[in-house]
């Protein structure tokens, strides 16, 4: 962007802030002024009213943290929020946090208290770099408005940089206020003494990882996150089909392929499919491709894909080795190291695929005979059936969801496309949903996003409906109405003696349908499977914001589920739909007493 700026000219701290991200392209800003903050807001004003910049007013910080990391998810490039100091700042902690599990680019820049006022707890006061240091990836207090423009710049290089993350800025007032000779740093013109990004793909390891891959019967690739941040998509897929390896995606990694692909499982893990757990807990070599061996994916650790060698490639060296010693470790993005490996497993030559055939028949039975079950209730609805058939009517929308069973059917029955599933996955932070879809919408005017939620979820951030009304985006909210908090209400039945304590919403809860009429938002209460799949179509075509009640039944339970402790073959709730005779199927009472 080629703006003319007063040169030699005196400008205020807050100047050079705004000036400074508006030349690294931010078009938008989601936060919520406040003392501290209101030099930038003001300076905000002027910047608006020329249309360099948008603000999106959030009525709660948090949400203004989580808009911001859905806007990185969705785009790829850097999200930005605003907030006050003290409660402002904190507000901000659980949306940082959660950007931190799962290695999203913010920026999150706060308000402060006067700098000769810090350290004497003075009013709204609080030490925000000091909470927030175990879960950023940089963070900054700007001592000085001539420091502005280099901050912000290495804020936005570190933020993305190698394995991305959240950075804090935090602003004393009077630095704001301040005037000063400004003189922007070009962007792009940043070095940092000392940074260096670990990579080591050498033509040896590679040579050793293609090694593993000709030489395996029963390969899988196990993908997570860090291959979406890379753009890995077309590499995986290459790999997927030339080598015919079958692919199985974390709840961070889903949309990297096609998961109608003959060689896509889906999820593995706690809530994955059937099949997928199988075949990792009997395949051969595991490929790990920016993904960290979670707790939720491997079951019991020692016993997660026991049998095999593990290749393991992650732009972060500290993942390595972390949960599982690989046979090959590779430090390196994704895409740049699938693009060398598969350059040498063509020039090599060698055909594997013969070698896999009988691997890919074993897949194919269990895919047949364990496959994921919408069950179909005499007239109740149940929470499968109307995530699966949203998903068929709206395949290339952004799917934003909060936290609990209705995000792991989401998981299971949304087939999505790349950085079109937005989810808070390492944190599992509820109350994330709608702020999320405000997010993407703000970047994608023109798409199609639906957040899914479930009733106690939705209530964490429901005041963001006053968002939504404001600036009149076109999202749809599929409340999943089950009146409980439906993943611990499972838990307590499966483990906790059906000693439901504290996990029944019904009582206080709202209706959902007059609350959005109340904030001037078309709302739609579908109570049973009766021109379900027509209620759906006219809701998804309906040209406005619209939040979609959807009373379930209370009880259903979230199948397959791995417990804790458990190895990913044993598996709660799944049956055998095949005639032949293996059959995998355990009963509940079985299950837990061993």
């Amino acid at each position: 962007m080629n703006l003319k700026y007063q040169q030699l000219n005196q400008h205020t701290g807050a100047f050079a802030l705004l000036d400074s991200l508006v030349r690294h392209q931010v078009k938008h800003i989601f936060g919520y002024p406040g003392g501290a903050i209101l030099p930038i807001y003001d300076e905000l004003y002027s910047w608006e009213e020329k249309k360099l910049i948008q603000h999106i007013l959030v009525r709660h910080e948090q949400a203004a943290a989580h808009a911001a990391d859905a806007y990185a998810r969705a785009t790829g490039d850097v999200g930005v929020c605003f907030a006050t100091s003290g409660p402002g700042a904190t507000n901000l902690v659980s949306g940082i946090a959660t950007a931190q599990m799962d290695s999203v680019p913010i920026v999150a820049i706060t308000g402060q208290v006067g700098r000769a006022f810090i350290g004497t707890d003075a009013f709204q006061e609080i030490d925000i770099f000091g909470i927030t240091l175990p879960i950023v990836k940089h963070s900054y207090v700007v001592r000085n408005p001539k420091d502005i423009s280099r901050i912000v710049a290495e804020a936005f290089f570190i933020a993305k940089e190698g394995r991305p993350g959240p950075v804090l800025i935090d602003i004393p007032k009077d630095v704001g206020l301040e005037l000063f000779d400004y003189n922007p740093i070009n962007v792009g013109n940043i070095t940092l003494p000392g940074y260096q990004l670990a990579v080591s793909t050498s033509e040896k390891q590679i040579r050793a990882a293609a090694n593993l891959i000709q030489h395996s019967n029963q390969p899988i690739l196990y993908v997570g996150g860090g291959a979406i941040i890379s753009n890995a998509y077309q590499q995986v897929k290459e790999l997927v089909e030339f080598c015919k390896i079958p692919i199985t995606t974390t709840l961070m990694g889903k949309g990297i392929i096609d998961e109608n692909h003959p060689l896509a499982l889906g999820m593995l893990g706690m809530h994955g499919t059937a099949y997928a757990n199988f075949a990792i807990s009997e395949c051969d070599l595991l490929i790990t491709l920016g993904a960290r061996f979670d707790d939720r994916v491997t079951g019991k650790l020692d016993e997660f894909a026991c049998n095999a060698q593990v290749i393991h490639v992650d732009i972060d060296p500290a993942e390595i080795g972390k949960n599982r010693v690989p046979q090959v470790a590779i430090v390196g993005d994704v895409s740049q190291v699938l693009e060398k490996l598969i350059k040498f497993i063509r020039l090599d030559g060698h055909n594997i695929l013969d070698q896999n055939t009988s691997w890919l028949e074993r897949l194919d039975y269990w895919k047949k005979s364990y496959p994921l079950i919408i069950p179909k209730n005499q007239g109740k609805l149940s929470p499968q059936e109307v995530i699966a058939e949203i998903s068929r009517q709206s395949p290339d929308a952004y799917y934003t969801t909060d936290v609990g069973q209705h995000q792991m059917w989401s998981a299971q029955f949304i087939k999505t496309r790349p950085r079109r599933w937005i989810s808070s996955s390492g944190l599992g932070t509820m109350g994330y949903g709608l702020p999320a879809a405000i997010g993407v919408k703000v970047a994608y005017t023109d798409s199609d996003v639906i957040c899914i939620s479930g009733d106690s979820s939705f209530q964490m951030n429901l005041q963001e409906l006053a968002t939504i009304a404001q600036y009149q985006l076109n999202i749809k909210i599929i409340i999943i109405n089950n009146s409980w908090q439906g993943m611990v209400r499972q838990w307590q039945q499966a483990f906790y003696g059906g000693r439901y304590s504290h996990s029944n919403m019904k009582k206080g809860s709202p209706d959902f349908c007059k609350l959005a009429l109340a904030f001037g938002i078309r709302s739609v209460r579908i109570t049973n499977n009766t021109n379900l799949i027509d209620s759906i179509s006219k809701i998804l075509n309906y040209n406005g914001p619209m939040l979609i009640d959807v009373e379930v039944v209370e009880n259903e339970n979230c199948y397959p589920m791995v417990a804790p402790g458990k190895s990913n073959d044993q598996m709660l709730g799944i049956v055998n739909t095949n005639t032949k005779p293996e059959n995998k199927y355990i009963e509940e009472e079985e299950f837990i007493s061993n």
